[in-house]
Parts: C-alpha cells; structure tokens; sequence
C-alpha cells in the first residue's frame, strides 16, 4: 500500500528538523499542563465542597475552632453553586485575558509571556487550593480573586502556541500537524485527572500542589528550551521558505503571453506599514471551542439535568448550521482542484 504524498520521501517530513519536533513537543506540552491544571479544580470539586459545608465527619475530625472557620456555606448545594460560580469567573476573565494576551503577545517575546502565564498561574493554583487549606484560610472573596487572576494568567498560554507553531509550520502538511497536535487539551485533561487521583486520597490540596509543580516546571523549560521562531537559530523564516519553494517550481523560461503572470512585482510604495494581526474580540473568545459549555453548572442547578441536555442539542445543532458553509466551501475547492489536476495530466 503506498504512503500518503505528504509522507513520501522529500515531501513534508524531509522538511521538519529536530528543532520542528522540539517546538510541537514542548507547545505541545505547556498547553497539556494548562488544561491539566483546570481538570484538577474539575475533579476535587466534591472534595471541596465536603470541606466547605458542615458534617459529622469533618466536626469529629478536626477541632471545634478550626471547623467554625473552615465551613463557609450551610450546605453542599451552596457549596456546589459557588464553585460553578468559580468556574464562570475563569471563563469570563480567560475570554477577556485572550484578547489582552494577543495585543501582549504581539509586543513582546512569545517565549516570555507564555513561561510568565504558566510559573505565574502555577502559583495562583498553589495559593488557590494549598496554601488557604495548610492556613485554615477561607475566604470566598479571596477565592473569586485568585481564579479571576488565574483566568487572565491561563488565557496567555493558546495564543502564545499557536502563534509560535504558525512561525515554524508552513502551510504544507498544516493539516497533518496541527491536527496532531490539537490533541494537546485532551492529553492535558488526561493528565490532569491522572495526577489528581493519584494523590487525591491524602487530601485535594496535594492535588493542586502536585499539578501546580509539574506546570510550574514546565513554564521554567519553555523559558530556557522554546525557540519562538526559526529566525533566532539562523534559518529561513515560514514565509520566505514557502516563496522560495514556489520559486523553485515556477519554469526558467516563459512564453511572451505568461510573462507578466510570473514577472515579480518588486516596487515598493513610500509610507507602506506592516499590519500586525488584531487580537480576538470577546465575543470571538466566547466562540472558542469549550468556553460556552462551562455556564453547564448553573443550568443544572436552577433548571435541572434535562435543561443541560437541551443546551447541548442546542450547542450541537448550532455547530453544524456555523460549518455547514465551511464543509461546502472545502468541498467546493477539493473537487475544482481535482478537476484541474485531470485536465492537466
């Protein structure tokens, strides 16, 4: 059976060095550990939220005054609603911190931002679900700050990785490469209910304390080890590889008729600017895939589990209506371009 033609010798894996393979595993990684650390918070809710409410269990185990601190809501149902209600704290604050991190991202070094976004979020998690449990300090005010600074420090880490695998992987073979590597969110959620439960049993603030520490030395390694571009170790850039290729594959010698379709344009216009590439609106945040299905908590608090089941035949049904468009448009494009193929052989 013959190998696809992206895989085939002097194609697409002929053009990738062991840098390529270096930035995909460690954006590919630093992105894992972010989603690692949000599937923690995900998986320690019930532990919490036994914590946060009274119960035989926790009087008998601990004394009279440490327990009439530690309990801040009468019950588990008060308990359950504030933490969704953390949850749409991070959502809202990571929307927002994705079009902050963008604008910063493209002022200064990708590498900086993102190794700042995860050593700094790391900490956040450690104060968030260590620190406040080893002090016995608990305050629901103090919680709402740390996930609202934890929301704005995580946004930092999709559009830092995107951006720094769009500067080394071309337009060839993106299909095969980021469709690697978007498996990165659910490696990460993997990863972080893995680490979670390993340590779970001796209380849920070594879970944070674990997952924080591995994300923590994560953001340390891509400080030291990401190289953000290939124009920082010497090699062509994305860009100027892709138009030499083109150049290569254009004839030496062209017919009077063609020579103004190949003829390079070479005039330069005064006051000309670089555009620079906007950063994501809001509502373009709130777009982003498994952003919306987090509001899921309230739902199911104040409507029940059969409104949380109608949201997401909602959720499905408008997802096809939106790539309907897209799926034709491809289609469209795949079949002119097999047509002409057959008209040139």
């Amino acid at each position: 059976m013959a190998w696809p033609s992206i895989f085939r010798r002097g194609t697409l894996l002929s053009r990738f060095s062991h840098h390529h393979v270096a930035v995909f595993l460690l954006t590919f990684f630093s992105y894992s550990l972010l989603h690692a650390s949000r599937k923690t918070f995900s998986n320690v809710k019930v532990s919490i939220s036994k914590q946060w409410t009274p119960s035989a269990v926790n009087r008998s185990i601990e004394p009279v005054e440490i327990w009439s601190s530690n309990h801040l809501f009468p019950s588990a149902e008060e308990a359950t609603l504030f933490l969704g209600t953390l949850d749409t704290i991070f959502l809202f604050s990571y929307a927002v911190g994705l079009f902050i991190s963008g604008i910063v991202g493209d002022r200064l070094n990708l590498r900086y931002v993102l190794s700042f976004g995860m050593c700094s979020s790391a900490l956040v998690v450690f104060i968030f679900g260590t620190v406040t449990e080893w002090l016995h300090f608990y305050n629901k005010w103090l919680y709402c700050c740390l996930w609202i600074v934890n929301g704005l420090l995580q946004s930092t880490g999709w559009p830092c990785v995107v951006a720094v695998m769009g500067n080394w992987f071309g337009k060839a073979g993106r299909g095969v490469v980021f469709g690697l590597w978007s498996a990165c969110a659910s490696v990460g959620n993997i990863l972080g209910a893995c680490l979670a439960s390993s340590v779970l049993q001796y209380g849920y603030e070594y879970a944070f304390l674990v997952t924080a520490a591995v994300q923590f030395a994560g953001g340390i390694v891509i400080f030291f080890g990401l190289l953000v571009s290939p124009e920082e170790i010497g090699l062509l850039g994305i860009e100027a590889e892709e138009n030499v290729e083109e150049d290569s594959h254009r004839p030496l010698i062209n017919g009077a008729e063609n020579e103004d379709e190949y003829e390079p344009n070479y005039s330069v216009q005064e006051g000309s600017t670089i555009t620079q590439v906007k950063a994501i609106s809001f509502y373009q945040a709130c777009c982003l895939p498994g952003v919306i299905p987090y509001l899921v908590s309230l739902i199911q608090d104040n409507l029940g589990w059969m409104w949380v089941f109608y949201f997401f035949i909602l959720m499905t049904s408008c997802t096809i209506v939106f790539i309907s468009p897209l799926i034709v448009r491809e289609m469209c494009s795949l079949m002119q371009r097999r047509h002409v193929r057959i008209l040139s052989e």
